[in-house]
């Protein structure tokens, strides 16, 4: 069983950084995808790319195989592996390629096997199963509006991605999805969309889609989890003698009755009047008296005749 160097195979030095591994990797893959690579040894060069890599992009496989290096047999039964290796390596699946793509060496397994608790000497059936890989889950960003969340509503998204030619050079491919915004959705809150995400490797299921929902941004209200806030202006008058008015609210204008003696910056609570769910949130009016930016001369003698009578109340 031959040495298998993996920083060859990549085409870096072994002071390569994590990005340089990575664009090189790009680069390789591109040009040895069995899908569009014109190469006789293709296939090989492809699988090899992809093993290298597996090790190489991760800190701790990089630095137990920067450890063993050439002297791999007999280097063995010394081996001290980095701190927690063997705890990070059973995450997942249990072995490497729970997130690599294709099969292995025998050289890999010969080399990290004991790591594994066993895990190198694998039935056939076993080690087939393992050429296929799940695609990795994509995210994206949708913007709606307030008033989608509380009726539901059906949006169209496009997604950008790159894929390989027919000549392996990677191209930009769009697709449309029809995506079903749900009634009483938060801001933050994610749709998980099955089978949208990146493809899988060798025939393996694609990834899922998250999409993370953001309200577009109204002067009108503020949200808050489920509570959603409107600012009233109301006039001195209204505030002293109380009043009704016509309040506008995501789902239409309701009647609003204002008490008798409000202060500038109170809250009134309607309640179950904030997002839809099993517990709907509330809807909040936040009061603020406003001064008119001019008087009359009526007005201006209202104003005098209450000062007035207010200062006569203080004696």
């Amino acid at each position: 069983m031959n040495y298998k160097d993996y920083y060859k195979i990549m085409d870096v030095d072994k002071t390569a950084s994590q990005d340089d591994i990575k664009k090189s990797y790009r680069k390789l893959a591109r040009k040895y995808h069995p899908d569009v690579s014109k190469e006789k040894d293709a296939e090989s060069r492809f699988k090899d790319i992809n093993e290298a890599y597996e090790v190489l992009r991760d800190k701790e496989k990089r630095a137990a195989y920067d450890q063993l290096g050439s002297n791999w047999q007999g280097g063995q039964s010394g081996f001290t592996p980095p701190p927690n290796w063997q705890e990070q390596f059973h995450q997942g699946s249990g072995s490497f390629n729970s997130a690599g793509q294709g099969d292995f060496s025998d050289f890999f397994e010969s080399l990290f096997g004991s790591g594994f608790g066993g895990n190198q000497h694998t039935t056939g059936a076993h080690h087939s199963s393992r050429r296929q890989a799940k695609g990795k889950d994509s995210q994206t960003k949708i913007m709606i509006d307030l008033q989608d969340s509380y009726t539901g509503a059906t949006r169209n998204i496009t997604l950008r991605e790159q894929v390989a030619g027919s000549q392996g050079h990677m191209q930009t491919k769009e697709r449309t999805l029809k995506i079903n915004i749900p009634k009483g959705i938060k801001a933050g809150q994610k749709i998980r969309l099955q089978k949208q995400g990146e493809a899988g490797f060798a025939g393996g299921p694609n990834g899922d889609l998250y999409i993370e929902v953001g309200f577009n941004p109204t002067p009108l209200y503020s949200v808050e989890g489920a509570d959603v806030t409107t600012e009233l202006a109301i006039s001195p008058w209204q505030a002293a003698l109380g009043d009704k008015i016509k309040l506008p609210t995501p789902t239409g204008i309701i009647d609003l009755t204002l008490p008798k003696f409000t202060s500038s910056g109170s809250k009134m609570r309607l309640k179950g009047r904030g997002l839809p769910g099993k517990v709907a949130g509330d809807f909040f009016v936040k009061l603020k008296i406003t001064l008119p930016k001019s008087l009359t001369e009526e007005e201006q003698a209202l104003y005098q005749q209450l000062k007035e009578i207010e200062g006569k109340r203080k004696c």
